[in-house]
This record gives structure tokens, sequence and C-alpha cells, in this order.
């Protein structure tokens, strides 16, 4: 996908593309902060392979399993939505 931005009115083309990108993209974000509830207590950011260190004056977290399975379910959407 190819953001052009074109404000000078000669080609209104690419400029409806970057509103339909931003209007996706606050509609994504609106939509995980009405869901952020269900997701908090699916269990995502617990699952085995997520690395948590914690030490006195450190904190350090890598969600793996989490962003490879979030990861797979949004790439399965996707193209089940291109199909």
């Amino acid at each position: 996908m190819t953001l052009t931005l074109n404000f000078k009115g000669t080609n209104s083309q690419p400029l409806f593309t970057v509103q339909r990108f931003l209007i996706a993209t606050g509609a994504a974000v609106l939509l995980a902060g009405l869901l952020w509830p269900l997701i908090s207590s699916s269990g995502l950011g617990r699952l085995p392979g997520d690395i948590s260190i914690q030490r006195p004056g450190l904190q350090i977290y890598f969600p793996f399993t989490s962003g490879l399975l979030v990861s797979a379910g949004l790439s399965l959407v996707l193209w089940l939505l291109r199909r």
C-alpha cells in the first residue's frame, strides 16, 4: 500500500486513500479500546514463551508467544478478507 499526499486538489484519489487509511486506523484503535477488558482477561501476555525478567530497578518483558499468536490471528483475518 502506497500513501501519497496531494493537497493541491488536482487528483483527489491519493488524498482519499490517506483519508481511508486514517479512518481505518482510528476505527481499529477504537475497537481495541472497547475490547480491552476482554483482551486483558484472555491470558495474552502470560503465555508460556513470554519472557519476563524482574530484578530490583529493572523490569524487561518480551511477549514472544503472544506476539506470534496475535500476528497469526491478524494474518488469518486479513487473508480471509482479501479472498
